[in-house]
């Protein structure tokens, strides 16, 4: 099950830039959250800073508590890797393993942590293509086609079921649908709906009425502030910041 999600005065730097400001925010659990705001206001930078992923760029640093249920995970002795492994995240691009089978794609974090059990292994890739809705589509050629393999759509489901088999409790999803079709847009849309049963859903998007369909609470960032945070239909309907009320107007963005 998803887990809350509760972050404290967050603020990131690359190199001498703020990127981030005192960001404060609670997700509840099971709740599917959209962050909205125009390019480079921080929303990409806020999702990688709750697994830890701007770790992996040079001259990154974060100030600031985030905890993932009861876990501080930026206290001493959390390492990163057990953080990543509870907290999944999905790419704007999809990004399968283009040498793998589709298989290997869904075992790829599991192998990885010295998982071995070929049974297990079997049932917990079957349940993971099923919940990213892929199962259907790609049960007779798991281990004949690599994942590279699939349209881009399907993919991206991929990614999807390989970030779910390590069994996080929360699925970050940067700009999931933004490089797809409108076909493929509506299922990756139908398939956050379904896993906000199980997950607790964080996703970064410019579709403003994609945010509206699927986001319970939607917080609008802009030049690296978290300018408003809220239920969603209250965020597109009656905001309380002007700022907020220009951008989703389209006065600029």
């Amino acid at each position: 099950m998803g887990v809350g999600i509760e972050v404290r005065n967050l603020k990131a730097w690359y190199g001498n830039t703020e990127a981030l400001h005192s960001v404060n925010m609670q997700m509840g659990a099971n709740q599917v959250t959209a962050l909205i705001g125009p390019s480079g206001c921080g929303k990409s930078t806020f999702v990688r800073c709750l697994n830890r992923m701007h770790e992996t760029i040079p001259g990154t640093k974060v100030e600031g508590d985030v905890r993932i249920g009861s876990t501080d995970i930026y206290a001493n002795g959390t390492p990163a890797v057990e953080v990543r492994r509870r907290v999944g995240m999905v790419f704007q691009k999809p990004n399968p393993f283009p040498t793998m089978s589709i298989y290997d794609n869904v075992a790829a974090g599991l192998k990885l942590n010295g998982f071995r059990n070929r049974h297990r292994l079997d049932e917990i890739v079957e349940k993971s293509l099923k919940q990213a809705a892929l199962w259907d589509e790609v049960k007779d050629t798991l281990k004949k086609k690599s994942g590279a393999s699939l349209s881009g759509g399907q993919q991206q489901r991929l990614c999807i079921a390989r970030a779910l088999a390590v069994e996080p409790e929360v699925l970050l999803m940067d700009e999931p649908a933004s490089a797809l079709d409108p076909i493929s847009t509506g299922k990756i849309e139908e398939l956050i709906d379904e896993l906000k049963a199980n997950y607790t859903i964080v996703i970064v998007t410019h579709n403003m009425q994609q945010a509206a369909r699927v986001a319970g609470f939607t917080g609008f960032f802009l030049l690296g502030t978290l300018v408003e945070f809220d239920k969603t239909e209250k965020i597109f309907t009656n905001p309380s910041d002007k700022r907020t009320e220009d951008y989703i107007t389209g006065r600029f963005g």
